[in-house]
């Protein structure tokens, strides 16, 4: 097995250490992001961080940029009726 990955490490151009470091790199920027994206219960986040490998650079920026930003609140539109009190 290790052999496979030494293979792929040499067709990437880079030595096995580089190849697993940027491997753990990766998987622990992921879990971070998908861990906070669970939290904030945010499933479009979760899925699109699930589902892209981007070595880190996609769980960083949402970890620590995208996370951060509250969502907008919705204006109603609707007047609130308003009861008049009358004098006595």
């Amino acid at each position: 097995m290790q052999n496979y990955y030494s293979q792929l490490a040499n067709e990437l151009g880079m030595t096995l250490w580089l190849f697993v470091m940027i491997v753990i790199w990766s998987l622990v920027w992921k879990l971070l992001g998908l861990w906070k994206s669970a939290r904030k219960k945010q499933v479009g986040w979760f899925v699109v961080l699930a589902l892209l490998n981007t070595v880190g650079i996609l769980p960083i920026l949402y970890y620590f940029f995208f996370s951060e930003m509250k969502p907008k609140k919705k204006v109603s539109r609707k007047k609130k009726s308003v009861k008049k009190k009358r004098k006595k």
